[in-house]
């Protein structure tokens, strides 16, 4: 249940009879009628707008119109308390027994609490990684990666049919620089004497695995072929090599993409065609020029005839090219056939995460969307800007295997993937994050996966010492669930309960904005709450968890931690970071 989605079903009845007495006019539109919890908690338990959009429309101004609203809501038996804020927020303080409600609720339903149905079985293609095949993944890389997966988790519980996706550009130019540098390395494999790597080429040490193997699977046989003969054997095989490592990388961060397109293989099999095909069907395509580049003098540009996208149509700046002069394929031309065949495959919701270097990208990429689904299809990019690597507060900038870039696989086996999930979750995918090496592993509330492990764990051993000093009361979820829960009147208690009855409308706002962040920040919150009571029961012995004279109210309380530990565990599975049972 989600007790703001039922305080909102209370505040449209009322308004509804409100209209039955001619109180209001017929008509009213309840769309942006919203409850929340307030910001400061001191104001109540819950917060809504309703005087406030509504007025307009009623023909009354929002103050009065609260007044009467909140005349109506104090005589609802759930609602203890009702006052007006500023112009007409309306703040509500409930009835403690709609959070034992809730409480019970999460015992019945265990870690699977805060699910929802909003999707509706709706399908959902969320693309992310995505990075070129020419290296390992990066720590940046590792940002995107950690937000789509997340991102897929969130809207698969709110109830969306997910699948996820990695688009392997492998069509483009730098394939063939990197199959140049693996050759390179195929050669000293050999036996060849390589000095400096020519200027133009990958010059990682990863690559030497990669012409080590080839060597092994083909021998001399191209040593003294010509290019055009070993360059596709070399770029397939290498190609597969750093793909097989991606997915290795992918696996060790818990990462796992059901699907994999390449696009060489869409190129080939004409799927660009078919983009023309559709966009010329449509009128959508003309001979034209373009305008020089912003900062280009006139004489420094030369105006060729191409064949434009009419993308202004859609909401683009420009009109966009889709072969350059050289009659080939714009990278455009082949993103809108990637775009077009997810569409094709069932997906008109579509979800890119992409790296800060993409942005200028998204008018385009959204535009032909548009076009090529006639409406039918919506492209929403997430862009994740850069994280800068640290130790101790000084940036880390070398890696041992890559040369230039510190990989992924690196940051994981020092640090772990729980905490590489966690830390690339705490600020805004559109925010820049500082990544310290040393700050994420501290046992400090400063270090908000600690303090949310610790949460968890706390939970946890909480309910272990309960099964030896109080072995008489059941730990099972079922039967705490059916506990008497009213002796639960303490504030801390009645604000952990408060707390966690968030996670359900959390799901939802979470999902429906595309921000698995503010996951992170809920968890950090509850975990706050939960620290916060043990803390007082350690200066007030009445306040602990486990009083071995009391079992009434210690089942009671035991059923409050381990519904904590529910939530908790279902908000950081929802981040693929596995719950700590105990911390060490």
């Amino acid at each position: 249940m989600n007790v703001f989605k039922q305080v909102k079903g209370l505040i449209e009845d009322q308004l509804a009879a409100m209209v039955a007495a001619g109180e209001l006019p017929d008509g009213l539109d309840f769309g942006r009628v919203g409850v929340e919890p307030p910001r400061d908690p001191s104001h109540g338990d819950v917060a809504s707008n309703a005087a406030m959009v509504l007025a307009k429309q009623a023909g009354r101004k929002p103050r009065e119109l609260g007044e009467a609203l909140a005349a109506r809501l104090r005589q609802l038996d759930e609602v203890q308390a009702v006052d007006l804020a500023g112009p007409g927020f309306i703040n509500m303080r409930l009835d403690p027994a709609i959070w034992r409600s809730e409480l019970a609720e999460i015992l019945r339903l265990g870690s699977a609490y805060g699910g929802s149905n909003m999707g509706q079985g709706r399908r959902v293609n969320v693309e992310y990684v995505s990075a070129n095949p020419t290296g390992p993944l990066t720590v940046g890389h590792a940002r995107g990666a950690v937000v789509g997966d997340a991102l897929a988790s969130l809207l698969a519980k709110a109830g969306y049919d997910v699948v996820r996706e990695y688009y392997i550009n492998d069509a483009g130019a730098q394939v063939d620089v990197l199959a140049r540098s693996a050759y390179l390395r195929y050669r000293e494999a050999l036996g060849e004497e390589i000095d400096e790597i020519p200027e133009g080429l990958y010059p990682g040490l990863y690559l030497k695995d990669v012409g080590a193997a080839l060597a092994a699977r083909d021998g001399e046989k191209w040593l003294q072929a010509e290019e055009v003969e070993w360059l596709p054997v070399v770029r397939r095989f290498a190609i597969d090599s750093m793909m097989d490592r991606v997915r290795d990388d992918l696996k060790a961060l818990g990462v796992h993409q059901e699907v994999f397109s390449s696009e060489r293989d869409l190129v080939e099999s004409g799927g660009v065609d078919a983009v023309l095909e559709t966009l010329d069907a449509r009128g959508l395509t003309y001979i034209g020029t373009l305008e020089p580049p912003k900062g280009k003098l006139p004489d420094d540009w030369e105006a060729t005839p191409l064949l434009l996208f009419r993308s202004t149509q859609f909401g683009d700046d420009v009109d966009r090219p889709l072969k350059k002069s050289d009659g080939s394929w714009t990278y455009f031309s082949n993103d809108l056939a990637y775009h077009l065949d997810k569409f094709r495959r069932g997906f008109p919701i579509m979800i890119d995460v992409w790296g800060a270097d993409h942005g200028g990208h998204i008018k385009r990429m959204q535009a032909g969307v548009d076009a090529l689904s006639e409406g039918g299809g919506r492209l929403d990019v997430r862009i994740c800007q850069f994280v800068t690597l640290m130790r101790g507060g000084e940036p880390v900038r070398m890696s041992k295997r890559a040369g230039t870039f510190v990989t992924l696989r690196e940051v994981i086996d020092e640090v772990g993937k729980d905490v590489v999930r966690f830390i690339m979750l705490t600020r805004k995918n559109d925010a820049t994050l500082e990544f310290d090496l040393e700050k994420v592993t501290e046992q400090s509330r400063d270090n908000p996966v600690f303090y949310v492990q610790y949460a968890h764990a706390r939970c946890r051993s909480v309910l272990r010492h309960a099964a030896s000093e109080v072995p008489q009361v059941s730990l099972d979820a079922a039967a705490l669930a059916s506990v008497r829960l009213d002796c639960l009147t303490d504030s801390g208690e009645i604000a952990l309960m408060r707390r966690l009855a968030e996670w359900p409308r959390l799901i939802e706002s979470a999902a429906e904005a595309y921000e698995p962040h503010r996951v992170a920040f809920y968890l950090y919150d509850l975990a706050a709450a939960l620290h916060g009571l043990w803390t007082r029961g350690k200066e007030d012995a009445s306040l602990r968890f486990l009083l071995p004279d009391s079992p009434e109210l210690t089942t009671a309380r035991l059923a409050l931690v381990q519904a904590a530990a529910f939530v908790l565990a279902s908000g950081l599975q929802t981040f693929g970071v596995e719950p700590a049972e105990e911390m060490r």
